[in-house]
């Protein structure tokens, strides 16, 4: 992620192993926030990943304080977190109402309505975010965005490793070759990609990139059809050079925040849905009967997945999930975290990568077991980051799990219930 929340394609080429999480053990308060809880509780709460009883926290805390621009703030993520908007739309606007400047309330409440599609009520909210960039794309977008025509997709990938890539075409062209990363926003695509597809920016931007600096530009696109699934007048961005671009662009998580998505790793495919209440049902009634359970989806900062997992002696706690992308490593491990829980970690032999756009060095991992849910690999190769941000997006992450991990699953994800489903063999 680059600089106001923009993504910055290095991080995502050059250090997809590279985990963000927290530093040190929350205490867990109880299984339910008292009606004398604090702000020092709500917040240790939130941190342990105890978002719904830090939720009633806040609440507390607002019935007694209802000018608290704190506990207004984060009761509202806790809501966007679950992708609940009107949960969300109702603290966010009050902190909003508290301090209408506030950037940090204006991103969250920028990108409460950017998930509706609420492109417009967007805009002023990402300006006082300082995000002008973002304003300027959203306000070039007529009508209704990422309109979806069609009802299913099933598409096989041409290669697994180093990246997943299957088909696309862009405004009716010649089928290209994407790859995809739940880890980014947006869709993206090579700067020829683009020129072929009759794209002109409307907004751009100048991003550190590699060792150097690059341009970003931002347009719409008519058209971005995946086999049987069309999706129109959609947000699109590319970029002056297509060094290490994988095949000749990259789908990013907004796109499958629309839809109904099983990442078929057993199977290689990738199958997309429009998502109704009976597609739902079918998909939830298949993982069940696959053996899977549905385990909590959180959405932190528009793209960055989460639910429940663990490694080594860690017990069940939050975990980031990344479909796509390309990693070696299973999962990247806070080195805190894996010296808490006795993984054995190699520092012989370090690796140098990046991370959020600047250089890192990781370790070599192997804890006895980490997992999803019931999904399990034990000893595996995973790394242990130094520097990784202490609870950067509020909650403490015990470890992000990465491609090589859910080679043996199917996973599918659904953004209006927030559950994801994850079970051994191919998709059935």
């Amino acid at each position: 992620m680059a600089h106001d929340g923009e993504w910055d394609r290095r991080s995502l080429l050059r250090g997809a192993a590279v985990v963000a999480g927290a530093a040190a053990t929350a205490p867990l308060l109880g299984r339910a926030a008292t009606a004398h809880a604090g702000v020092g509780d709500a917040d240790a709460l939130f941190k342990a990943g105890e978002f719904e009883q830090a939720g009633r926290a806040y609440e507390e805390i607002l019935k007694k304080d209802p000018t608290n621009l704190h506990a207004a703030r984060r009761r509202g993520y806790v809501g966007l977190l679950a992708n609940k908007f009107p949960e969300a739309e109702k603290y966010l606007t009050m902190a909003r109402r508290l301090a209408p400047d506030d950037k940090e309330t204006n991103k969250l409440l920028g990108d409460c309505y950017t998930r509706q599609d609420k492109l417009s009520l967007s805009i002023p909210c990402w300006q006082a975010a300082g995000n002008e960039t973002r304003a300027k794309w959203f306000s070039a977008v007529r009508g209704e965005p990422y309109q979806i025509h069609g009802d299913i997709a099933e598409l096989p990938w041409k290669q697994m490793d180093p990246w997943p890539l299957v088909e696309a075409s862009v405004n009716g062209g010649p089928p290209k070759l994407f790859s995809f990363y739940t880890g980014a926003p947006w869709l993206n695509m090579t700067a020829q990609v683009a020129k072929e597809a009759g794209l002109s920016p409307v907004a751009s931007q100048k991003i550190d990139y590699l060792n150097g600096t690059a341009w970003m530009y931002f347009g719409v696109l008519d058209s971005f059809k995946l086999g049987g699934i069309e999706l129109r007048n959609i947000p699109v961005e590319w970029r002056e050079t297509d060094q290490e671009m994988q095949g000749d662009g990259l789908i990013g998580g907004w796109v499958f925040q629309h839809l109904l998505t099983t990442f078929d790793y057993a199977g290689k495919s990738l199958i997309l849905r429009r998502r109704t209440p009976e597609t739902a049902r079918k998909a939830r009634a298949d993982a069940i009967r696959a053996g899977a359970q549905p385990l909590p989806l959180w959405l932190a900062r528009e793209q960055y997945l989460h639910s429940r997992g663990g490694i080594a002696g860690s017990g069940t706690r939050v975990v980031g999930v990344n479909f796509g992308g390309t990693s070696e490593c299973a999962a990247g491990i806070p080195e805190e975290w894996a010296r808490q829980f006795g993984v054995r970690t190699d520092y012989d032999r370090p690796l140098e990568t990046a991370a959020h756009s600047h250089p890192t060095v990781v370790y070599p991992c192997y804890p006895e077991e980490i997992r999803v849910g019931d999904a399990a690999a034990k000893g595996i190769y995973c790394v242990a980051n130094p520097n990784t941000p202490v609870a950067e997006y509020g909650f403490d992450v015990v470890a992000s799990f990465f491609h090589s991990f859910f080679k043996p699953y199917n996973i599918t994800v659904d953004f209006t219930d927030m559950k994801l489903y994850i079970a051994r063999g191919k998709a059935t």
